[in-house]
């Protein structure tokens, strides 16, 4: 309602609308004629509809920019998208940090620190020329074979891509592509399979000729025939229980080292985890262990060995 105006007997006040007496009158005998006077008191009526309009001309015009701003913006990201695409290409692809290919797998995750690198190479190169057998393959091991100059580098690895992206980079390196069929979750049925089969203990025949379900029977011949210096284990990969597990590529390589008429450095990876340093302590014993760096463990085994247990009771140990 209208605000309340309190008029003095002095204050002479004149309306801003005036009704005739006529036109009172005519108002109070009129029903129509008094509902048209009401609403002429109340003109913020007749005003909303103009509102309404002048509001929705206001988001009509907004939403007509909007479109047009964004019908212009993919031209733009295009034209910055192949800008940085040609610009991208004009690097070689060999240049450094710069991948060739849009590969990318989990095993990025374990490359070696350059304290690792630098342990490994120099257990090479302290025992070059030599015989290296490597389980798993990563663009830092290519570098081996440079070190390993004169000697015999074997790789053995089980993804397609890597090998493809190694070969006819380094000359002399063999690479052979292996299959894995055992994955990870399996690993505590095989440690209690090796313990009670009389078939994996160490002083068995030929590796090939072995029952026990951690031997790898399908390896190159040249694998057991050559009797190895160093060898290391970092493949398969084993990041999951799905995934091949290195169950059996550290149980083999223990083997192989045993089989050996020299010693033979054995050098585990990812010894974090508790899959491999179970199985590097089972096969490799805490009693070899001669150096660590890292995720690496180095155990030093002695070749032609009678024993029938792989380490002494009282070093056996399992974390």
């Amino acid at each position: 309602m209208p605000p309340e105006v309190s008029y003095s007997l002095d204050s002479q006040i004149t309306p801003c609308v005036q009704f005739s007496s006529a036109a009172t009158a005519a108002s109070g005998s009129n029903p129509k004629l008094g509902r048209a006077a009401r609403r002429m008191k109340f003109p913020g009526k007749k005003l909303l509809p103009v509102l309404v309009f002048v509001l929705s001309s206001f988001s009509i015009l907004r939403l007509f920019k909007i479109a047009i701003t964004t019908s212009h913006s993919p031209s733009s990201a295009a034209a910055t998208s192949s800008s940085s695409s040609s610009s991208s290409s004009n690097v070689p692809s060999n240049a450094p940090g710069v991948e060739s290919g849009p590969h990318k797998t989990s095993t990025d995750a374990t490359l070696l620190t350059p304290k690792e690198f630098m342990f490994l190479s120099n257990l090479i190169n302290s025992k070059a020329p030599c015989n290296l057998l490597v389980f798993g393959l990563q663009s830092q091991y290519l570098n081996l074979s440079s070190i390993n100059a004169g000697g015999t580098t074997l790789f053995l690895e089980d993804d397609p891509y890597k090998i493809s992206e190694a070969k006819g980079h380094h000359n002399g390196t063999r690479i052979y592509k292996v299959k894995y069929q055992v994955p990870a979750k399996k690993a505590y049925k095989l440690l209690k399979h090796a313990r009670a089969n009389p078939a994996c203990a160490p002083n068995t025949s030929l590796l090939q000729q072995s029952t026990c379900k951690l031997a790898l029977r399908n390896l190159p011949q040249e694998v057991y025939q050559l009797s190895w210096d160093v060898v290391v284990v970092d493949g398969p990969i084993g990041d999951a229980p799905e995934a091949p597990g290195k169950m059996s590529t550290i149980y083999t390589a223990s083997m192989l080292a045993r089989a050996a008429a020299k010693t033979t450095d054995v050098v585990v990876h990812d010894v974090h985890r508790t899959i491999e340093k179970w199985f590097a302590w089972e096969f490799l014993c805490e009693e070899n262990l001669v150096s660590a760096r890292g995720k690496f463990w180095n155990f030093r085994i002695s070749g032609r060995s009678n024993s029938t247990r792989f380490c002494t009771p009282k070093t056996v140990r399992i974390e």
